[in-house]
């Protein structure tokens, strides 16, 4: 590495937020302007590691290290370059990334980790401001047509590496604007929409096509649709959310997240949301199911409302705050504290939800009891029991359930192609393969829920399979063992 004690010099530093009294009177994002000389000094911070687990924490198999190397010394085109060769859509990872890397980097053991996730998106905002993130369509066409159903990151992913190798892809999205999670999920405050647009303008430049308002298994004939492509990949994520079947589900008040958090995407985006469908928290006290990520989303969008109150509730005991070194490279359970929470936000763990009570139809509490969780001795599983007089009720004007989803829609267009499912519920594969001929999956729709980065990773592996399937072999990256290891170029 260019500067080996780049680590004893410099400890990690990261851009500054604006003050919550500031920032929850808007849904720019949150961070503050940081020094590019900032930046290039938190890159010095990569160790010369030997082995960089780094790449192996990191789904994508991102060449840390180097990219790295290369803002040390202020090569950012070719810091881009590094980057883009195995992330399609660093300007989201960047922003919107739990950042398992760091988990895994080995600076980690005993000092912050490399500031990886800044690094990633300051490489992408310069390239775009320079003009090295520029369409690149290819030299050479295949006659090939590819669909790809779902323009979230596995769909945008596998549509540019198929349009890479030289395929005429469509994709196909049933909203009325291109992003899907990115766009309708994800509150601005996170990912402002633009970087969404931008992405999606350059890949048109580069000869993808988009159709929104295209439902494939509604207003567009799934059959159809397979038999007019060489290949189909399906990408419509795990959209059926989790419920929480008790008493006084049925109360008005009461509603998933993201019918919460796509409403208040639309009225960012300037959409009239009729008065009468407004799902609005001001001056309510919301309570908010679910302790994860998207949770945090309905906490930080209800403090920009201006709720009375906000309560996040949690199933599972309060996690360490400081990390277990044994954890090391992997994942930490670890208490993590979010920008939304910091916000506001009365947080409570290992609570039970037993009842929604109201009056005249509407909700206006929560019945819940502490619990207490211990392995079971004969199963070895966790178990919870509840608290004998930990009974209580909270007033909730909103409830939110951010408690993950089950599984993808079946009805529409799975139905219609009669591709399998497998014992969790979501698509059957082999190798990305559905059951069905021609027809591929990748994403949530094939894995379950998890995170953009993986979602991004199956798109590109998909795609691989895809451009395998056609052409009988594929030039595009293969992840290996953490590398992408480029095997040639056709076009």
């Amino acid at each position: 590495m260019a500067d080996p004690k780049g680590f004893l010099k410099y400890t990690r530093e990261l851009p500054s937020t604006r003050s919550p009294e500031e920032r929850i009177k808007d849904y720019k994002e949150l961070y503050q302007e940081f020094p590019q000389e900032k930046t290039v000094e938190q890159a010095s911070r990569c160790m010369d590691c030997g082995v960089p687990f780094c790449h192996s924490g990191c789904p994508l198999g991102n060449i840390i290290p180097e990219f790295n190397d290369a803002v040390y010394e202020e090569d950012w085109k070719l810091a881009f370059e590094i980057l883009s060769s195995t992330n399609n859509f660093p300007e989201f990872t960047g922003r919107i990334c739990p950042a398992p890397c760091e988990a895994a980097c080995v600076l980690g053991i005993n000092q912050p980790p490399v500031a990886i996730e800044h690094i990633e998106k300051s490489i992408t905002e310069v390239a775009f401001e320079r003009g090295y993130a520029r369409p690149q369509p290819p030299t050479m066409r295949t006659g090939k047509k590819v669909a790809v159903v779902g323009s979230g990151p596995a769909g945008l992913a596998a549509a540019a590496q198929l349009n890479k190798a030289g395929h005429a892809v469509t994709v196909f999205e049933r909203n009325d604007r291109i992003g899907g999670l990115l766009r309708y999920g994800i509150p601005d405050f996170k990912l402002e929409k633009y970087v969404v647009e931008r992405r999606a303008a350059l890949m048109e430049a580069e000869g993808i096509r988009f159709r929104t308002n295209a439902n494939v298994g509604g207003n567009i004939d799934a059959g159809a649709l397979v038999a007019e492509h060489d290949a189909v990949v399906l990408c419509g994520g795990s959209t059926v959310p989790r419920d929480l079947n008790i008493p006084g589900r049925e109360l008005k008040g009461v509603h998933f997240a993201m019918e919460f958090l796509e409403q208040n995407n639309r009225r960012v985006a300037g959409d009239p949301i009729p008065e009468t469908e407004a799902l609005t928290a001001k001056g309510k006290h919301v309570v908010v199911i679910g302790g994860g990520d998207t949770g945090a989303d309905c906490v930080g969008t209800s403090n920009r409302h201006g709720a009375a109150s906000v309560t996040q509730i949690e199933l599972m005991d309060k996690p360490p705050e400081d990390r277990d070194p044994l954890s090391w490279p992997n994942w930490p359970v670890l208490l993590r504290t979010s920008t939304s929470h910091e916000e506001g936000c009365q947080r409570e763990w290992a609570m039970l939800t037993k009842a929604f009570t109201g009056e005249q139809g509407q909700v206006t509490g929560l019945q819940l009891v502490r619990i207490e969780w211990a392995r079971d001795k004969k199963t070895g599983r966790f178990a919870f029991k509840e608290v004998a007089g930990s009974e209580e009720t909270i007033p909730c004007d909103l409830a939110l359930l951010a408690i993950g989803f089950v599984h993808p829609q079946y009805e529409g267009m799975l139905a219609q192609l009669g591709v399998e499912v497998d014992e969790r519920g979501n698509v059957k594969d082999e190798a990305y393969k559905t059951t069905v001929d021609k027809i591929f999956a990748a994403g949530d729709m094939r894995r379950g829920q998890s995170l953009v980065v993986w979602a991004i990773a199956e798109g590109r592996e998909a795609a691989r399979q895809v451009d395998e399937f056609l052409m009988g072999e594929s030039v595009l990256e293969a992840r290996d063992q953490g590398l992408m290891v480029a095997k040639g170029a056709r076009v």
